[in-house]
């Protein structure tokens, strides 16, 4: 089948073995990155599209007549207009549980940035601080063990449920939101029962929120003003999903205003931020951004290529796989 993977520069390939990428797909075409103009010609006589963050909507599927799968390097699909591929009848598969392991270890790498003020201590060491101190060591700012504090997650599925069992190891107590428009929920991943509440009530309990939740219509701004608001003053606000769960604006004001301890994000509502965002404007001792590298260990990108390729051989043999329609 016809492969072109639009932005194949997005997994990084440089770093990675690509073998069986050239050994089973007979025919595949990788380009770097893919403007809109560039679409229509690199498609013609694709069957099979793989993008990631790339978009897709109805009118460049129209632009591929013979498109029959289109392939996501990722496991959201908030860049794929479902609808109009199961209106034409174009089969969707995304890519799950590919980047855990590199998910949670970052979730942890920003809280416990956040938590032990690593980045107000080396700027202290910069200055001197501690070369003109009195006492042995500096301890302002003050930080707090995790253990025994209470981690409230928004999404306890695949990432989710792995941040959770990290949370476990260090002594914490873990709670997961109860969202009024999910079903009876279930456990968990890791099958261990975690306590769901209402939000309201994770938003007062919670030492540390976690979001690991799609974003669609219900989620949008699932962080606003008032969500921030209701949480702990000394709280922290973890986000590895997706930047439009989280109101930025109101979020810098919040972190001005001391309305909760501070914030470690790694997604922004548009990426690239070719328009800026609210929270690249402010310069925070509280806020952490990473550039969208939760998921991005070398492992995990490795994964992700096989199992893009899994995709296309299950789907080239008329088997069902990690089928979104």
């Amino acid at each position: 089948m016809k492969t072109v993977f639009l932005d194949f520069d997005s997994l990084r390939p440089a770093d990675l073995n690509l073998d069986k990428l050239q050994q089973e797909l007979a025919s595949v075409d990788t380009w770097p990155v893919t403007e809109r103009n560039e679409y229509q010609t690199r498609v013609a006589d694709a069957e099979v599209v793989v993008v990631n963050k790339l978009r897709l909507d109805a009118s460049a599927m129209d632009q591929s007549p013979r498109l029959k799968l289109i392939c996501l390097a990722a496991t959201g699909v908030d860049n794929v207009d479902v609808a109009a591929a199961r209106e034409r009848g174009i089969a969707i598969s995304n890519i799950r549980e590919y980047c855990t392991p590199s998910v949670v270890q970052h979730v942890f790498a920003l809280l416990l940035a956040l938590n032990q003020n690593l980045l107000r201590q080396r700027e202290q060491i910069s200055a001197g601080d501690w070369q003109k101190s009195a006492q042995f060591c500096l301890l302002d700012p003050p930080f707090r063990e995790l253990h025994g504090q209470t981690l409230g997650l928004i999404g306890l599925g695949e990432l989710g449920s792995g941040v959770a069992g990290v949370a476990r190891s260090f002594g914490m107590r873990v709670i997961a939101a109860r969202l009024p428009w999910r079903t009876a929920a279930a456990p968990g991943k890791s099958g261990q029962s975690v306590p769901r509440l209402p939000l309201e009530e994770l938003f007062d309990q919670s030492d540390i929120v976690s979001l690991h939740c799609p974003l669609n219509d219900d989620t949008r701004h699932i962080i606003d003003a008032a969500a921030l608001e209701q949480m702990k003053r000394d709280a922290f606000l973890i986000n590895t999903a997706r930047g439009g769960l989280v109101d930025s604006a109101a979020l810098v004001n919040a972190l001005q205003n001391k309305e909760i301890a501070g914030a470690g994000i790694d997604v922004l509502a548009e990426e690239p931020p070719t328009r800026g965002d609210p929270l690249l404007d402010v310069q925070l001792a509280n806020l952490i951004i990473t550039p969208h590298i939760a998921w991005g260990a070398r492992e995990a990108r490795q994964r992700a290529l096989d199992e893009i390729i899994a995709n296309i051989n299950a789907f080239a043999n008329g088997e069902e796989r990690n089928r979104v329609c």
